[in-house]
This record gives C-alpha cells, sequence and structure tokens, in this order.
C-alpha cells in the first residue's frame, strides 16, 4: 500500500472520532492526515520523514485552526440558544427561587432561577426569559 493511504486513513478515522466526540479536537489530526496524504505523493521521502511532517502539521492546526473553529462554532450556537430562547414568555412548571425551579419551552424542562433577588415566583405563573448559564435559565415574572 502506498504511504500516502496510510495517512488518509488516519484523516478518515480523525474524522470519524470528530462526529462521534465533537471536541474540535480529532479533526485537526484529519486536516494534518489529509495534507500530508497530498505532501507524500509529491514528495517522494520514507515514512519518518511524512511522520514528523505530520506531527508538526497537526501541532499547528491545534494552535492555529482549533481555537479559530471554536470561536465560529460556540459564537454560532450562543447566537441561535438567544434568538430561540432569550425573551420568550413561558410557564412555570415548579416554583422558581434563587436556588431552584424550573419552567418548559418548546415541551422541554429546564432548570429555571430568579435572574435578581425577589420574592419566589409560583407554580404555572408566567416568566419571561432574561438570561443563561449553561442548563439554567434565568427568568423574571410577567
Amino acid at each position: 500500500m502506498e504511504i500516502w493511504f496510510w495517512f488518509l486513513i488516519i484523516a478518515i478515522i480523525s474524522v470519524v472520532v470528530e462526529i462521534y466526540i465533537p471536541t474540535m479536537f480529532c479533526i485537526n489530526f484529519a486536516f494534518a492526515g489529509i495534507l500530508t496524504a497530498i505532501v507524500s505523493i509529491f514528495w517522494n521521502v520514507g515514512f519518518t520523514r511524512l511522520l514528523i511532517v505530520f506531527a508538526i502539521l497537526s501541532l499547528l492546526a491545534i494552535i492555529f485552526v482549533r481555537p479559530m473553529l471554536t470561536k465560529i462554532l460556540k459564537k454560532d450556537n450562543v447566537s441561535d440558544f438567544n434568538d430561540q430562547y432569550i425573551g420568550k414568555v413561558v410557564k412555570c412548571i415548579e416554583p422558581i427561587t434563587l436556588q431552584s425551579g424550573s419552567v418548559t419551552i418548546y415541551d422541554e424542562r429546564w432548570e429555571a432561577r430568579l435572574a435578581a433577588e425577589g420574592d419566589e415566583i409560583p407554580f404555572d405563573a408566567d416568566v419571561k426569559i432574561i438570561k443563561h448559564d449553561g442548563l439554567i435559565l434565568y427568568v423574571e415574572k410577567v
């Protein structure tokens, strides 16, 4: 088998792993594998030198490509979340305090907390989503 084929296999395996474990880490090895496969087609050197090229390209991808991709994807996810949830009026399905509570939106149950100091919001009251932090929505009474 040709050397370039092995680097193509590394790239394919890296993409598959990235699909199942989306961390934006394995995709760097896919980039490096594809580029090394291309280099090995045009530059006829030994496997050891190509491994060095692969390692350097992987390191460069981790340093430069990964931060760029994570920033782009994180920005898109936050704006989609804000467009879909922030500002919506929803129903309480548990009383909401600073420490506990939950709401339902789009038939999904979400943990909710008061956005500011105040009285407990009772069950079945309408609340407006102000912000989110991870899996917790912060709300205020409407």
